[in-house]
């Protein structure tokens, strides 16, 4: 018992003091320009404040505001991420059991000759009787972890957890971004159909006009043609607005988690889109790369494949295990409790499968091979997430400058088309000029209208490459299994 207590000893030890094969994580290199400002947030634009994680609510709409609160609760992609994080927890959970012993438990009743009973009628030569023979054990075994081989799954285990929880965390952020763009698009189509109301409403009163002075001999059956042919082309263009915008509620009401017959009241009263009017906060590339949950998803991926690369290395050395095991027989209850049926075992026992080492070096290619494309990966997200902020913030600023221009483009011809009226009445112009000139207004008028729903989601766009939305995001419960 001694020998064996100095063994056990000994295997804790060397389990305590092992050392874990395998390469340890170290962060992979970020580019160094990443820390500079962004190249497209030019003043106009931006400013190198950081973004708030709660994004949205710099447009001040109360209504966005629960939209995406609700949304951030109650969206099913983000129900379907929960579950997919509390299954990678669970994966973890098993990877620590490995810490453990493991026991087994095994009884059993039979009938028939023991192996004593055979000895004795062997060598006595009197048959001897069968009879009932109880028997029971309890096994104990714990790996000792000397080359790490648990460790390191550990180690990809919760990896891979905080790599699941990232991907929940860019489920957060599509979804605040998604629901915030729905929310606008709704009020930009909305918008625009109150402009073609708008349109068509004038262009009706100057066919009526044009029809009492046809009817007066002052204008010709052509001139209420075109005239007629406008309005037309005005009303035309309601439906599809209209259309567009009960699509966009649609949209809205399924990212918050609701069928489509439960539209927002609020978000279908809104004719206006949100926008914000001033520079929006960026910070500059290497906040955003500590922020963007896809890069740190990608770390976390990377870290993990380095730890399974030590959890193949492992298998070229021998486990080494702590066994132990108690066990009793009879066949009657007294000599089944009795203390010479009882029997005992332990020890330290190594195994060694010689030859699966050719299985172990394949394996462990295999994971140098898959960590060698999550390194590539993670370059890839990085410059990935830096581009992809570039182009949102010079998309942006190029859509800022064009809504100036046509703003000016719309008040010139608000001004055209009201000389144009007085000039016709001096018959300075002729009729069909009139018509041109209003078309102009029109169009700039849907230009501009087009360009506010262009506007609101190129900042929605901006703020979605930032990454920001999900560090102050609420927990979202699973949906409960069947």
């Amino acid at each position: 018992m001694r020998r064996l207590g100095a063994h056990a000893s000994l295997a804790l030890a060397l389990g305590a003091a092992g050392c874990a094969v395998g390469p340890n994580y170290r962060p992979p290199a970020t580019p160094t320009a990443a820390a500079a400002p962004f190249v497209s947030a030019t003043p106009a634009i931006a400013s190198p404040d950081a973004p708030p994680p709660d994004w949205w609510r710099l447009y001040d709409d109360p209504t966005l505001d629960g939209l995406v609160q609700q949304a951030l609760t109650e969206n099913e992609d983000l129900k379907v991420a929960a579950a997919n994080l509390a299954k990678a927890r669970g994966v973890l959970a098993q990877a620590h059991a490995g810490l453990f012993p493991t026991t087994d438990l095994s009884a059993n009743d039979l009938w028939g000759l023991s192996s004593s009973d055979q000895l004795v009628d062997s060598l006595t030569g009197q048959p001897q009787t069968p009879s009932w023979f109880a028997s029971g054990g309890l096994g104990v075994s714990y790996e000792v972890d000397l080359f790490g081989r648990i460790r390191r799954g550990i180690q990809a285990a919760r990896a891979d957890a905080q790599a699941t929880a990232e991907a929940e965390n860019v489920v957060r952020i599509t979804v605040a971004a998604e629901t915030a763009r729905a929310y606008a698009d709704a009020c930009a189509f909305g918008e625009q159909a109150d402009t073609a109301r708008r349109s068509a409403d004038t262009d009706r009163q100057v066919l009526d006009l044009t029809t009492r002075m046809r009817d007066l001999g002052a204008r010709s059956d052509f001139d209420v043609a075109s005239a007629a042919a406008v309005y037309d082309q005005a009303r035309a263009a309601i439906p599809t607005f209209e259309g567009e915008e009960r699509a966009q509620l649609f949209e809205l009401a399924v990212l918050t988690g609701r069928p489509p017959s439960e539209i927002s009241a609020a978000a279908a009263a809104c004719k206006v889109p949100p926008r914000i009017d001033r520079p929006l906060p960026v910070g500059d590339g290497a906040a955003l790369l500590r922020r963007r949950p896809d890069v740190l998803q990608a770390d976390r991926t990377l870290a993990g494949d380095i730890a399974r690369i030590g959890v193949a290395t492992a298998d070229f050395y021998p486990t080494v295990s702590l066994t132990g095991a108690v066990g009793t027989g009879g066949s009657s209850l007294k000599s089944l409790v009795s203390a010479a049926s009882f029997t005992y075992q332990l020890g330290p026992m190594i195994t060694w499968t010689f030859p699966n080492v050719l299985v172990a070096k394949a394996e462990v290619a295999q994971a140098r091979a898959q960590a060698s494309a999550s390194v590539a990966a993670f370059d890839g997200v990085v410059l990935n997430a830096l581009k992809e902020t570039e182009q949102a913030l010079t998309t942006y600023g190029a859509e800022l400058q064009r809504h100036g221009a046509l703003i000016a483009e719309r008040d010139d011809n608000q001004r055209a088309f009201a000389l144009a009226q007085i000039q016709l009445q001096r018959g300075s112009i002729s009729f069909p000029d009139l018509l041109q000139t209003e078309r102009d207004l029109e169009s700039a008028q849907a230009d501009l209208a087009a360009s506010d729903q262009a506007l609101i989601d190129d900042q929605v766009a901006v703020f979605q490459s930032l990454g920001g939305g999900w560090e102050t995001a609420p927990a979202v419960v699973p949906a409960k299994a069947p």
